[in-house]
C-alpha cells in the first residue's frame, strides 16, 4: 500500500474543504491510501476557533509517507506563515534525504482571481525541491483546467479555489474537479500508472 499525505492549513475552512477533495480522489486509486493531516495556526486565539477533527502533523511523520501534497491559503503571494513556519522544522528531513525521490504538489486558496494562487504554489515548489521531491501538479487532461465559462481557481501548478474577500465556503464544482484530477493523479503515478505507456495526449488530442 502506497501512502499519500495531504497536508493543509487552513484559517477559514476553504484548503480544508479543498484538502479532503484531494485525499478522496487519491484513495479512490487501487493500491493507495491517502491520509489528512493538519498544520497549527501560529495564532493561538485562531487555533482555539478550529472546528477542524483533522489530526495536527508532526514534522517527523512526512516522511513516512510516498507523496506529499501541501495546501495553504496564500498570503500577499506566498503561503501563510504556519505553513511556513511548519515546513521550516522539518530541516532534519532534508538533512536525512528523507523525501528523495517522492511525489509532492501543492494546491492553495486566494481571496481574489489574481491573488497569487501561480506564485503561492510555486513557493511551496520551492521547498519541495530542496527536499528532492518529483513534482507533480494537474495535466491538461483535465478538461476544466480549459473552462472558460467561470472565474475559478486551479492550474497545471494545482489545484486552486477563489474565496473572495468575504471567504466564500467551499469550493466551486469546476474546482472540485481540478482538484480531484491533481489528488488522482498523483496516487496513479504512485501505483505506477504511467510506467512505460504511450502518451495519453494533452488538451489537443482529441482533434489530431
Amino acid at each position: 500500500m502506497r501512502r499519500v499525505l495531504v497536508l493543509f492549513y487552513t484559517a477559514a475552512g476553504n484548503i480544508e474543504a479543498l484538502a479532503r477533495v484531494i485525499a478522496a480522489a487519491a484513495g479512490e486509486v487501487a493500491g493507495v491510501e491517502a491520509v489528512l493531516r493538519r498544520v497549527p495556526d501560529l495564532d493561538p486565539v485562531r487555533e482555539r476557533r478550529q472546528r477542524s477533527d483533522v489530526p495536527i502533523a508532526l514534522p517527523e511523520e512526512l516522511a513516512l509517507y510516498d507523496a506529499l501534497l501541501i495546501g495553504t491559503p496564500s498570503h500577499f503571494g506566498n503561503m501563510a506563515a504556519s505553513m511556513r513556519a511548519f515546513l521550516d522544522l522539518t530541516t532534519g528531513l532534508w538533512k536525512t534525504g528523507a523525501m528523495i525521490g517522492k511525489v509532492g504538489g501543492a494546491f492553495v486558496s486566494t481571496s481574489t482571481q489574481h491573488g497569487g494562487q501561480e506564485s503561492t504554489i510555486a513557493s511551496i515548489h520551492t521547498t519541495l525541491l530542496h527536499y528532492g521531491m518529483v513534482i507533480a501538479g494537474v495535466p491538461y487532461d483535465c478538461p476544466e483546467l480549459l473552462d472558460l465559462g467561470e472565474v475559478h481557481g486551479g492550474s497545471p501548478y494545482g489545484a486552486g479555489t477563489i474565496v473572495g474577500v468575504r471567504g466564500r465556503q467551499g469550493p466551486s464544482e469546476v474546482e472540485r474537479a481540478i482538484a480531484r484530477r491533481q489528488g488522482r493523479y498523483v496516487a496513479e503515478l504512485l501505483a505506477g500508472a504511467y510506467a512505460m505507456t504511450p502518451s495519453r495526449g494533452g488538451p489537443n488530442a482529441s482533434a489530431r
